[in-house]
């Protein structure tokens, strides 16, 4: 018993510690130094592909349908619905959809 307590606090610790560092290492908004293109550069570059989105966000819920399952129009309609029920962001949503236009 007494194992699984102190086993339980050791996790806790882990845990919190964790948490501690993840907000403390955020430094998304924190540029005072770097002049406003040099932020849009360097966040541009960390984005991920639409390729990337699609396989991520698409294979959460359901298998995700190949780029030739259908055609650029279709694609449109769905991505437009997919945006309201997978909560995308509207940059994301195209990103996705120029992704499977362009692989069709």
């Amino acid at each position: 018993m007494k194992t699984v307590y102190k086993l339980s606090i050791a996790l806790g610790l882990m845990a919190v510690f964790g948490l501690t560092v993840v907000a403390c290492s955020s430094t998304k908004g924190n540029y005072t130094d770097v002049p406003n293109d040099e932020v849009a550069e360097t966040e541009f570059k960390l984005e991920k592909s639409g390729a990337q989105l699609w396989g991520e966000t698409c294979n959460r819920c359901h298998i995700a349908p190949s780029p030739s399952d259908y055609n650029d129009t279709d694609w449109e309609t769905i991505s437009l619905h997919m945006r309201i029920r997978a909560n995308l962001t509207e940059h994301e949503s195209k990103k996705i959809e120029e992704f499977l236009k362009s692989a069709n």
